[in-house]
């Protein structure tokens, strides 16, 4: 995903949303001890290592406190950084950066998390071919930004939300009446273009997913022996994916059953920020 993610409706939406609720009547501090006219330079570093995301949000959000800004990224969002890096400067109206500080961090230490965490995942499990991808366990409104830094960590995106992708799930199979009646209604009904995925419980479940000839098989919170079975069932007949109590401890392990996709909110429902800092002086 090389797209600048900060250009998108919804991420300008969250920058104006963001900005809004930490200055809403301005920034009183600032406004009351910088002269009006007072210019500086901000460097933004990290005080830990990390996988850098979110660098272009940073820029959108001193552009949209002072478009006269001048922005530049020290360090590109998907490279790894060391404490003390220097990811990028900011030059101009001193008022309108300490303005847009706090919101401009928020978005890249929150982003460099996900990567972060992210890398973390991908490279518990090299150089085994299983696909590590994400879900939708995000903060809400902050999907876009999630799974962008999740492809900046190396990680793979699953679907981005209820209408871009068929997933069946256990209730969507409890109200339908199985799992075959809920795979053939959905292949009856959907694109000729458009997969279907169902998630099942047991192997039995797996074998009527197979026979309805699924696409893709999602196997729910199942440990490493019963994985290993349901690969050798599937023998080949539908991409396998794992998930359910994925951590970074165990992934290794879940891969090696020869499943073809592994699935976490690990990445991003559970990764901390990365401390980066702004550090300024008048010029």
């Amino acid at each position: 995903m090389s797209f600048a993610v900060e250009s998108t409706p919804l991420a300008q939406a969250l920058i104006q949303l963001a900005l809004l609720e930490d200055a809403p009547g301005g920034d009183l501090t600032s406004n009351l001890t910088i002269p009006p006219d007072a210019q500086a330079l901000g460097i933004a570093r990290a005080k830990e290592p990390g996988v850098l995301a979110g660098v272009g949000m940073m820029r959108a959000v001193f552009h949209a406190v002072d478009p006269a800004a001048v922005f530049s990224a020290q360090t590109q969002d998907g490279e790894t950084f060391s404490p003390g890096a220097e990811i990028a400067r900011v030059q101009g109206d001193a008022r309108a950066i300490l303005a847009a500080e706090r919101t401009a961090l928020n978005f890249v230490q929150l982003m460099s998390g996900i990567a972060t965490a992210t890398a973390r995942y991908v490279d518990a499990v090299k150089p085994l071919p299983a696909r590590v991808v994400d879900s939708r366990k995000t903060i809400p409104g902050w999907r876009i930004l999630s799974k962008y830094a999740v492809r900046m960590g190396g990680g793979q995106n699953h679907r981005f939300n209820l209408s871009d992708g068929v997933l069946i799930k256990d209730n969507h199979i409890a109200v339908a009446g199985g799992v075959a009646k809920a795979v053939n209604a959905a292949r009856k009904h959907a694109p000729h273009t458009t997969r279907i995925e169902v998630e099942v419980e047991t192997l039995e479940q797996l074998r009527e997913a197979l026979d309805a000839k699924a696409d893709i098989v999602l196997l729910d919170n199942m440990d490493a022996e019963t994985l290993k079975r349901a690969v050798q069932t599937a023998d080949g007949r539908a991409l396998l994916e794992a998930s359910g109590g994925v951590r970074l401890d165990n992934i290794r392990q879940i891969a090696e059953t020869g499943v073809d996709i592994v699935s976490t909110s690990g990445m991003t429902a559970g990764a901390g920020a990365i401390d980066i800092h702004l550090k300024m002086e008048m010029i």
